[in-house]
């Protein structure tokens, strides 16, 4: 498939309120539907959810194989910021404008197009049906009530909990040696502390769905919880661990004297890459559309999440609405569960950390 048009929307009933987006893949002859996407994503900003609908767009774009593809919106703030003309300022759109550049970066040509509204009714259509179903919680009854958040935090709805999976040990682990995106197998210890969390996680009963980082290590990990749970494992790109660049496979001393300068910053500038690597930034802006990603598709659900380091303690940093210092502090040992929480009002909790009783 060489060229689609993509129609994307997304609103808020209180600007922030309930929010929703809605996209639409059209043929190049704008005749033919070829997908649609819609979603709740609880209590955001029309801005945000303008943004959501354009990202599920490219995305079902992208599962069609599609090429090229022209985007038309009605949101003038959207098709200006990712055609260039205007710079992306506010901070809650610089992960979600990353996370379009990336998808975009996929197509060998994609244009933006500012449409009027009367134009964009499919997109705007799905998209109140999303706010519709964001305003009212489907309870199964005539009264709805309404569970709160544990604790101060106010939040309201139900959840969707992330129980937070490291994958077992390797030998890159064993000897304390940076791994990000090489593809070590689990060691037999490691194997054994997949099994023990795989047979504490079937204990729970309320799991959902499982999903697991690309590479094997937690591929494999995931695979003993998804089969004690009798689920299968989705994989999701961005739960890879952080790429180390040149510093892969170097203990923290090799690298510390390779790079004496850059690695003492990285310690300490979550803005620094390692030479030839991702930043902490980096993943932040990736763990971002992780977590808008699983809570739109599993709502009030419980989802086991197999990943990493970065990935599990940003997914924590968000939880608890942290500053960078958690990266540097917090430690996770291998086959630890944590468990975070995201609400649809944009409340969060974190219940657990770093537990390994089980082990």
């Amino acid at each position: 498939m060489s060229r689609v048009v993509v129609e994307a929307d997304g609103g808020s009933r209180g600007n922030p309120g309930p929010a929703g987006y809605g996209a639409v893949v059209f043929d190049s002859e704008h005749r033919t539907v070829l997908a649609e996407r819609k979603a709740s994503i609880g209590r955001a900003t029309n801005n945000v959810a303008e943004y959501r609908g354009l990202i599920a767009g490219l995305t079902a774009a992208a599962e069609l194989g599609a090429d090229e593809v022209d985007v038309r919106m009605d949101s003038k703030l959207v098709v200006e910021q990712m055609s260039g003309r205007w710079k992306v300022k506010h901070p809650d759109m610089i992960p979600l404008a990353a996370q379009v550049q990336a998808l975009a970066s996929k197509f060998s040509h994609v244009n933006y197009t500012w449409i009027p509204r009367a134009e964009n009714g499919y997109a705007d259509r799905l998209a109140n049906e999303a706010m519709d179903a964001a305003a009212i919680p489907d309870t199964g009854t005539d009264k709805v009530e309404v569970p709160k958040a544990p604790g101060w935090t106010g939040a309201t709805g139900a959840p969707t909990r992330m129980l937070l999976l490291r994958h077992g040990q390797t030998p890159l682990s064993v000897e304390r040696r940076y791994s990000g995106r090489g593809n070590p197998e689990l060691t037999e210890l490691g194997r054994g502390q997949a099994s023990a969390a795989a047979r504490m996680l079937a204990g729970r009963g309320d799991i959902s769905a499982v999903v697991s980082s690309p590479l094997g290590r937690a591929r494999e990990t995931a695979a003993a919880a998804a089969a004690a749970l009798n689920l299968p494992v989705t994989v999701h790109d961005g739960l890879i661990e952080t790429d180390f660049g040149e510093w892969e496979g170097l203990t923290f001393a090799e690298a510390a004297e390779r790079d004496v300068d850059v690695h003492e910053k990285w310690l300490s500038d979550t803005s620094v890459r390692p030479p030839g690597g991702e930043s902490f930034d980096d993943v932040r802006i990736r763990i971002a559309g992780v977590r808008a990603d699983l809570t739109a598709e599993h709502p009030g659900s419980t989802v086991l999440v197999v990943s990493h380091v970065t990935p599990i303690k940003t997914l924590l940093q968000f939880a608890l609405d942290s500053g960078p210092s958690l990266l540097y502090r917090l430690h996770l040992d291998l086959a630890s569960l944590s468990i975070a929480e995201f609400y649809p009002d944009g409340g969060s909790s974190v219940r657990l950390v770093n537990d390994t009783s089980y082990l």
